[in-house]
């Protein structure tokens, strides 16, 4: 069995937004193998499963906001046995660019709020993929709440096929494999010769530990929490 756990903010005013993409690539993959999303009341979370090949897939949506996601992590993680390295976390980089994704085997939160309270509960030895969704240094917390202009939806649609995909070889084949996807989309396919992990500039399997994803301060009001 394997667990996938997409972060992002629950409610209608936080769909679509830049905060959600790892909710998005959880809806698409499940779309993708007609799986549903049911609620989970003892985890707080929207579930589906799926199965690839012969092995059980979870599909996990936190509904407790970004910045207690490790509430549900723990509790899944929990009572399914499951090792953290057979979970992989997406979420959104503000310190990416635009349809950038960076699949990593382990490494630090870099400062989004999300990461930082799932390694506060289970440390940090999971593997996590990361789409990049650009910088504003002006308004950060209404870049990452807002929803991607119209000039930027085509890049971000196909940054989230690409996740998908990402996330599929995961499931599928393991790290090495899905970590072909990694790097801007003006790269080479995966299959395309000289787009393995020389092309993608992958030093390692972990990430650098430099700040990566700044995140809005947590507030009481919903509009501000992550």
């Amino acid at each position: 069995m394997k667990l996938v756990v997409g972060i992002g903010n629950p409610g209608p005013e936080y769909a679509q937004t830049r905060h959600n993409c790892g909710f998005m690539t959880c809806d698409l993959l499940a779309a993708e193998h007609a799986a549903a999303f049911a609620r989970h009341r003892k985890w707080k979370s929207q579930l589906a499963e799926l199965r690839l090949a012969d092995e059980k897939v979870l599909l996990l949506k936190p509904q407790t906001y970004v910045n207690r996601s490790g509430e549900a992590v723990l509790a899944a993680l929990a009572f399914h046995k499951l090792l953290p390295e057979q979970m992989l976390v997406v979420t959104d980089d503000i310190n990416l660019p635009l349809g950038t994704l960076r699949l990593r085997a382990s490494g630090s939160a870099g400062g989004h709020n999300g990461l930082r309270d799932i390694e506060a509960r289970i440390g940090r030895g999971y593997p996590r993929l990361r789409l990049g969704i650009g910088r504003e240094d002006a308004n950060r917390v209404a870049h990452v709440l807002g929803r991607f202009s119209p000039e930027e939806q085509p890049a971000a649609d196909a940054m989230l096929a690409r996740a998908v995909q990402s996330v599929g070889a995961w499931l599928a084949a393991g790290l090495e494999p899905a970590m072909r996807f990694n790097g801007p989309p003006s790269q080479p396919p995966p299959d395309a010769p000289g787009s393995g992990e020389a092309a993608n500039g992958r030093a390692s399997a972990s990430d650098d530990g430099s700040p990566n994803t700044p995140d809005t301060p947590s507030s009481a009001t919903p509009s501000t929490r992550e």
